[in-house]
C-alpha cells in the first residue's frame, strides 16, 4: 500500500496548488495516476480539491470498476471514463490531471474547428515540442452531459490522429494533460495554463 498513498500524497499536493491558483474551484476538476497493475486512484466525486485527504480517492480498475474507497461513500469522478480512455490509449503514461481555468474556458470558444492553433513560444518545448517556430495545435472536444460520449470521441480521434501535444481542451470545460509521471503532469497544467494566459492576453492587446 506505500505506493498507493505516495501517489495519492502527490495528488493531494498537486490539487491544492491547482486549487489556489483557481484552477479546481469548489469540486471543479479531477486528477488521477496510474499503478503499475493498471489500476488508477482518482479523485472522488464532490469533494473539494482544496481539502482533499486520502479517504478522498477512489481507485478503479482498468475497466473504471472501483476496488478500493478511501471512504465507503466515495464514488469515482463523474469524468473517469476520460482517464480511462487516455490510459487506454496511451499505455506508457502514469497520470492525467484536469482543470477548469476561466482562461481554458476562453480559449476554447477561439479554437478553429476541432483544434486551437497554439502560439510559437519557448514554453512548447516543455510539451515535446522542439521545433524552431513549430506549427501545432491542441485538440479540442466538445461538452457532453454524458461524460462517455466525450471520451468515446477522444478515444474514436486519438486512434488515428496523434496529438501533438499531451494536452486535450474540452469546450467551455477545461483542459486534461497527460504525462509518465505526476510530475510530468504537474509541470503540463502550468505550461498549458500559462499558454491560455498568453493568448487571453493578445487578444485583449489587439482589441
Amino acid at each position: 500500500m506505500t505506493n498507493t498513498i505516495d501517489l495519492r500524497s502527490e495528488l493531494i499536493a498537486a490539487a491544492s496548488h491547482f486549487y489556489r491558483q483557481g484552477w479546481m474551484v469548489g469540486t471543479a476538476g479531477n486528477l488521477s495516476a496510474r499503478l503499475e497493475d493498471g489500476s488508477f486512484w482518482i479523485t472522488a466525486s464532490g469533494r473539494s480539491k482544496g481539502r482533499l485527504t486520502p479517504a478522498d480517492f477512489v481507485r478503479v480498475d482498468s475497466r473504471g470498476e472501483a476496488i478500493d474507497r478511501g471512504a465507503e461513500d466515495a464514488k469515482p469522478s463523474a469524468e473517469t471514463s476520460i482517464h480511462q480512455a487516455l490510459y487506454a490509449l496511451l499505455p506508457d503514461i502514469r497520470a492525467c490531471y484536469h482543470v477548469h481555468s476561466v482562461e481554458a474556458n476562453l480559449v476554447s470558444n477561439w479554437a478553429k474547428g476541432d483544434t486551437l492553433p497554439l502560439p510559437p513560444l519557448e514554453m512548447l518545448k516543455g510539451l515535446g515540442i522542439w521545433d524552431e517556430n513549430p506549427q501545432c495545435a491542441m485538440p479540442v472536444f466538445a461538452n457532453y452531459a454524458d461524460v462517455p460520449r466525450i471520451a468515446a470521441e477522444i478515444e474514436s480521434r486519438f486512434k488515428t490522429e496523434v496529438p501533438q501535444v499531451p494536452a486535450l481542451l474540452i469546450r467551455n470545460h477545461g483542459v486534461t494533460v497527460w504525462a509518465n509521471s505526476t510530475d510530468g503532469a504537474f509541470c503540463a497544467i502550468e505550461l498549458v495554463e500559462y499558454i491560455f494566459r498568453y493568448l487571453v492576453a493578445e487578444r485583449s492587446c489587439q482589441g
